[in-house]
């Protein structure tokens, strides 16, 4: 009961925000979030997956790996998608992603996460969309490539800016 109270106070704030300022998510439109990696990162997320791999770790194992430096777990890097969809639309299920690692990523980089919406099917009362996802390196090396679907409680943006593609 106490829980179902606290949600609904949560979700009408998240409501009352994303309706001041919201767009409307159209196919073509993309949404980006930009983040730099740094050791700390690695470290909390290796204490929460227990990935303690040691390229993400040791330089020497990372070189020896064939790599220029430590890499920033793939997975970290993909969870950019689920910043994306957090942000912009609160309560958004995440169901499912593909990913292909096509670049390593390495401390320091800064990473540019994109998602393009290339499907919205209205379901219900809520919207099955699917994106494009992909990760960028330094500006314009693709990192990481795949595709996200995600159950939106709404298409109105609470967020970001929207970048549409006319």
């Amino acid at each position: 009961m106490i829980k179902r109270s606290l949600l609904s106070i949560h979700n009408a704030s998240l409501r009352g925000f994303s309706s001041t300022a919201s767009c409307l998510l159209k196919v073509g439109d993309s949404l980006k979030h930009t983040r730099i990696f740094s050791n700390e990162d690695l470290v909390e997320y290796a204490k929460v997956t227990f990935d303690d791999n040691p390229v993400h770790f040791d330089t020497e194992s990372a070189r020896n790996a064939g790599f220029e430096d430590r890499l920033v777990h793939g997975m970290l890097v993909s969870s950019l998608f689920s910043r994306i969809l957090s942000s912009n639309f609160p309560g958004a299920i995440h169901v499912s992603q593909s990913l292909h690692f096509k670049l390593p990523v390495y401390i320091g980089e800064v990473i540019v996460a994109e998602m393009k919406a290339f499907t919205l099917r209205k379901i219900n009362n809520k919207y099955l969309a699917k994106f494009s996802a992909r990760c960028f390196k330094n500006g314009d090396l693709l990192a990481l490539d795949g595709e996200t679907v995600a159950i939106l409680p709404s298409l109105a943006v609470a967020r970001a800016q929207v970048h549409h593609s006319e």
